[in-house]
Formats: structure tokens, sequence, C-alpha cells
């Protein structure tokens, strides 16, 4: 049930989607629909998230707000790939290189 009205950050705000400046709507994710690791060879959370080099790995993300990939169908987490690890790579395309954290009641 993430979407735009439930995706908050630490202050309990809502995280700008991509009609908003700055877009920010990737989340950083690594994984495929189904929740599991992309596989293959590729990399596809910056070196298991310790990277920020330019010009090599690239993260698998989801948009929170769940609109925007112009490839297919929009999920929370597994829309596309960012193009690199590189801060400027990530906000190139919608990222903020933002995590999220789940909490279970």
């Amino acid at each position: 049930m993430i979407n735009r009205d439930t995706a908050l950050n630490e202050k309990g705000e809502q995280v700008n989607g991509r009609t908003q400046t700055p877009n920010v709507h990737d989340m950083l994710t690594g994984s495929q629909q189904d929740g599991t690791v992309v596989a293959g060879a590729d990399d596809a959370t910056c070196s298991n998230w310790t990277s920020s080099a330019d010009g090599q790995g690239s993260a698998m993300v989801g948009h929170h707000d769940l609109i925007g990939n112009t490839r297919g169908a929009n999920f929370w987490n597994s829309s596309h790939k960012t193009p690199g690890c590189a801060p400027a790579n990530l906000q190139r395309v919608g990222g903020g290189g933002l995590f999220y954290c789940f909490v279970v009641n």
C-alpha cells in the first residue's frame, strides 16, 4: 500500500513525487517486482549500497508515487535501474538516494 499519500520521510512529511520539484520518487530497493533480489551479474544495488562511484554499477528503484515509468508498469519496488550510482546519476532520473524503512504493527 505504498503510494504518494503513505510514503513519508523521517519527519512524517510526504516525499516529493514526479509532479513536484525536486522529484525524488525513486526508492532504492535492488529488488524485482516479486521482492527478490535482481539476479544476474549486473549490479542492481550499487555494490551492496556501498558505492556512489560515477560510471559504475546501478540501482534498481521503484516509484513511491507509482507514476513515471514510460517503458511499462510502475511498482513501488521495481520500476527501472539508475544510470549509475553517483548522486548526480540518481537525481537525473528522479532519485534522492533515499532508502525506505518499514514497520510492522
